[in-house]
């Protein structure tokens, strides 16, 4: 049996780094990669989605389908080999954005779904 990384990264009772299930390990890989903003890390400055620059941006359909293919695009490039994307939902009100992401897990044909809700008023 495979044991994941926890996400965010902890120790478990014992001292050692926490294990998570395949399902809750896909959910803070993709929350990872919605909520890193590009040049965030310093080893791939490329990495991230950039997604929260957009919480304040005027809401319109044309950013709803602005971040739709941003999501789609970032989870297609850092995830794809793991993850075949089926749909991404996003929404904006106020400060606080919400980003829903549908998905088929190649090795197991498994389909899942993540949801992520951040405000930046807290």
């Amino acid at each position: 049996m495979s044991s994941y990384v926890a996400f965010p990264y902890r120790t478990d009772g014992r001292g050692r780094t926490h294990e998570a299930a395949r399902e809750a390990w896909l959910h803070g890989l993709i929350e990872q990669l919605l909520f890193t903003l590009p040049g965030e890390r310093v080893n791939r400055p490329d990495f991230g989605c950039g997604l929260m620059q957009l919480v304040f941006a005027p809401n319109s359909p044309e950013l709803a389908v602005t971040v739709q293919a941003l999501v789609q695009a970032s989870l297609q490039q850092w995830l794809g080999q793991l993850l075949r994307i089926d749909e991404v939902a996003a929404s904006s009100e106020d400060a606080t954005l919400t980003v829903a992401v549908r998905y088929t897990v190649l090795e197991t044909q498994q389909a899942g779904q993540a949801q992520f809700t951040r405000s930046l008023a807290s």
